[in-house]
């Protein structure tokens, strides 16, 4: 395990926000991870690649994280393990490399392996659950390695149970269950004229998808999708539906909710595109804050939460940020 002190954060979150932390710890595959427990005591945070984060002060304790390495092994019949410090991309990569399908719709994602179970992260109509078989975290409460099933790990929209017991787990190793057989999952609406006759077609459709709508992280600094899509009930939805025709249909989920575009709604209230301090509202896509160039974390939470609180008060509709602030 490497132990660096008084290090900037800059590099390590990709809103590209500058804040120094006292220190950090970095483990690779191979450390025993029971290495972190003398430095966790106090304040802590576990850190994937900083694609959902919002550093807005200096952090005054210990930064944990993966390091950054390729490491994936084939376990069987369409299973493979990946150390939880690679990025999901550099995975999918090498899943299409090897024959193994199902996750091609995840491409382009900034975050990391671990980061994905814990968010249970989801694009263009395929989410991390749909393909995670299993996940090897180490309990920093208990000092223990422990292994937890799908159903254990209790996904849902954006969430996890590990999301639910902050700091507790470090997700070290997530294996996957992938197919031999390409299906292309078109069931995103967006997805329906793309090209897809090979899993790679698939996946270069998809990347220049998202990059056609999303900040390029070396040209701009996001968080991706800032915001959750609220779900709502049969009224709520028409009630909004009739005194807004435009606005996109929502399709119900589970005991009839409707999940709506928070983008949309951001959109309509007229945001997009809007600039405050160092911080602005990408004039492609209302569901992205952006660094329009040197921003500061509590510019984006104040934009962030004027956002919220004219949402509230056009549609009667409270967003919740999927980006967390620390």
């Amino acid at each position: 395990m490497k132990l660096l002190e008084n290090i900037s954060l800059k590099p390590y979150n990709t809103f590209g926000i500058d804040v120094p932390a006292r220190r950090m710890a970095v483990l690779e595959p191979g450390d025993d991870p029971s290495q972190l427990l003398p430095v966790v005591h106090g304040r802590y945070f576990v850190l994937g690649a900083g694609s959902d984060v919002v550093f807005t002060r200096a952090y005054d304790g210990t930064v944990v994280r993966l390091d950054d390495v390729h490491n994936v092994t084939r376990i069987g019949d369409g299973m493979v393990r990946a150390w939880g410090g690679m990025t999901m991309d550099r995975l999918i990569e090498w899943t299409l490399q090897h024959d193994l399908y199902g996750a091609e719709n995840l491409s382009a994602i900034p975050g990391t392996v671990g980061a994905a179970a814990v968010q249970n992260v989801g694009a263009y109509g395929v989410e991390a659950k749909d393909v995670i078989a299993n996940v090897e975290a180490y309990d920093l409460q208990q000092g223990a390695m422990c292994s937890f099933t799908a159903e254990e790990c209790r996904f849902a929209y954006r969430d996890s149970m590990f999301k639910h017991n902050p700091g507790r787990y470090v997700v070290l190793w997530v294996t996957f269950r992938l197919s031999s057989d390409f299906v292309p999952n078109l069931s995103y609406k967006a997805l329906a004229d793309v090209p897809h006759a090979t899993a790679q077609q698939m996946r270069q459709s998809i990347t220049d998808l998202r990059w056609s709508k999303l900040p390029r992280p070396e040209e701009h600094g996001s968080a991706g999708s800032f915001f959750k899509n609220p779900v709502v009930d049969e009224a709520t939805y028409l009630g909004i539906k009739e005194k807004y025709p435009d606005m996109p249909e929502a399709h119900p989920t589970a005991m009839a909710m409707y999940k709506l575009s928070a983008g949309w709604l951001i959109d309509r209230a007229g945001w997009k595109g809007h600039t405050q301090g160092g911080a602005g509202v990408w004039p492609k896509n209302a569901l992205v804050l952006y660094n329009t160039g040197v921003c500061t974390g509590d510019e984006v939470t104040a934009l962030a939460g004027e956002i919220v609180d004219d949402v509230h008060a056009k549609f009667g509709i409270t967003l919740i940020p999927e980006a967390i602030m620390v």
